[in-house]
């Protein structure tokens, strides 16, 4: 049991410390200028990126560190509810 929750409490520490870097990667990538792919020694400008190409595709990209710390959030519940299941006090 206490090793479960231990090993819960590493989990969650370790998604909660995750959840800035991949906000930052994500708001890098949705800014950042897009190659051409027939030629990719030309970048093409900051209008290239995808706020400005397609505001649903940014607004849907930004709801990625959303649900990641939605999902470190339902490992937590799940290991305490089992370990506290195991020990019989639920």
């Amino acid at each position: 049991m206490i090793a479960n929750l231990i090993g819960g409490f590493v989990a969650i520490i370790v998604g909660v410390s995750l959840i800035g870097p991949i906000a930052t990667s994500i708001n890098t990538v949705a800014a950042a200028p897009i190659v051409n792919a027939s030629n990719t020694s030309q970048v093409l400008t900051a209008a290239g990126s995808v706020y400005s190409s397609s505001t649903w595709g940014a607004a849907v990209l930004q709801l990625v560190p959303g649900f990641f710390a939605l999902g470190v959030l339902g490992v937590g519940i799940a290991v305490t509810y089992s370990s506290l299941r195991q020990a019989g006090i639920v």
